[in-house]
This record gives C-alpha cells, sequence and structure tokens, in this order.
C-alpha cells in the first residue's frame, strides 16, 4: 500500500484546508479505484457473459423493494438515464430481464429479472463472495466502516447540491 500524498498534486490553483487537500487526494485515489473495481468486476463476470455495468444493473433491480422504471433505476444508481436504458435493452436483449406495465405510467414500463436473470445475478454473487473476502483479508471491519461513513457523508452533501 502507497503512502498518502501530504498534498495534492504540484499545480495548486488556491490554497486547500488540511480536510481539502486530504479529501483532494482521497478523491483522485477514489477514480483510480473505480478504475480498478470496474476492471476486476469485468474479468470476474465475463465468464458469464456479463459486464460490471450489466451485473451492476441486476444488482439495481435485485435490491428494489419492487420493479422500478428505468429512470428509478438509474437515479438509484447515480447513474445517466440514457446508459441505464441502454444496459436495461441489451440485458433484455440477452432475456436476462423483461418488461412490464406500469400501472402508474403509461410509456415508463417496470424492469423486472427473469429467471435467466436470476440465475446470472446469484452466479455472479457466488463469484463475488470468495473475491470480496479475499480483497478485504486483511483490513479492520471499523476501518472499512469509518471509509463507509465517510463515503456517505459526501454523497449526502453532493446530492444535496443537486437538489
Amino acid at each position: 500500500m502507497r503512502e498518502p500524498r501530504s498534498t495534492p498534486a504540484k499545480w495548486t490553483p488556491a490554497k486547500w484546508t488540511g480536510a481539502g487537500a486530504a479529501l483532494s487526494n482521497l478523491m483522485l485515489d477514489f477514480f483510480r479505484l473505480n478504475s480498478l473495481i470496474l476492471t476486476a468486476g469485468d474479468r470476474l463476470v465475463a465468464p458469464l457473459g456479463l459486464t460490471s455495468a450489466r451485473w451492476q444493473v441486476l444488482g439495481a433491480i435485485v435490491a428494489a423493494e419492487r420493479p422500478q422504471p428505468v429512470a428509478w433505476l438509474a437515479r438509484n444508481l447515480g447513474a445517466n438515464r440514457q446508459n441505464v436504458q441502454r444496459i436495461v435493452n441489451d440485458l433484455a436483449d440477452d432475456d436476462l430481464l423483461a418488461f412490464e406495465a406500469n400501472p402508474h405510467h403509461r410509456r415508463a414500463q417496470l424492469v423486472v429479472l427473469t429467471d435467466k436473470g436470476r440465475r446470472a445475478f446469484e452466479a455472479a454473487m457466488r463469484l463475488q463472495v470468495p473475491w470480496v473476502n479475499g480483497l478485504s483479508d486483511g483490513l479492520a471491519v471499523k476501518d472499512i466502516e469509518a471509509v463507509g461513513r465517510v463515503v456517505a457523508a459526501l454523497r449526502q452533501k453532493l446530492e444535496s447540491e443537486q437538489d
């Protein structure tokens, strides 16, 4: 594990506070981590005919309390609706998803997993469990939870700015 930087990149347009510099460094690490996670996820589920993006959409559908339209799934994922729509269409073409009539909106159909989609998601999760357990080896649960709290607080601040 590399040592954290004490200051952000050499170019400094303004003076960061201590917390601002630390957060800027953390964000850069998050960008790198996100790329690595997506690449690892793609490799993990490729034998199932999935990608990280497809797996993520399947997971959002599984996590929802009831069938939802694409716009709601995109909102829950913090993703662009058009990108989620494209992935949903691809998953439907592969018979992993289906559409149902939405009693509240004629044009915004509800997205549901097919049996094949549920089996694909469950297979992906069977691969994910040993992978994530190995990845977490040597990390303290309290440290992981602390990072989770910081991420949740930052997400909440950014979401409230969008309102």
